[in-house]
């Protein structure tokens, strides 16, 4: 697959995760795809809860249903927005990615309601991000 098929396959895929949204507060919702480092595509959306801080957004989701089905790295992510503006992973997103990204060029594709697309790495994203805490250094 190309890296334009790629991108275009994980922007489809985010859509269709954002179908299950779950955001009746904020009316925003999000789809994200993670392509594990398996071959597999991962879908995630936003799950919020009246108690905000329970909220979960849509890239984290799709991150965490990729590690609960036993992949630890991602290469490439989308994530789209239901808004004009594009819908850029949050900071809590950010520090999750670089946790779980094959490295700080991973591509992100970043897309909005009326089609744009945003391209970026994870290492732009999150240039200074906290890394694995390796206690023998």
């Amino acid at each position: 697959m190309t890296k334009e098929e790629l991108r275009d396959k994980l922007i489809e895929e985010a859509w269709e995760g954002r179908k299950n949204s779950y955001s009746p507060y904020s009316k925003f919702a999000v789809g994200a795809a993670v392509m594990g480092a398996d071959g597999v595509i991962y879908r995630g959306c936003n799950i919020e809860n009246v108690s905000y801080g329970l909220t979960v957004c849509g890239e984290r989701t799709a991150v965490f249903n990729m590690v609960a089905h036993g992949c630890k790295t991602f290469t490439a992510l989308a994530v789209v927005g239901s808004g004009s503006a594009e819908a850029a992973p949050c900071g809590a997103c950010r520090q999750v990615l670089a946790e779980f990204c094959e490295s700080l060029d991973t591509p992100v594709y970043i897309g909005d309601g009326n089609g744009g697309l945003l391209e970026v790495t994870v290492g732009e994203m999150m240039p200074h991000p906290f890394l694995k805490f390796d206690p023998e250094n």
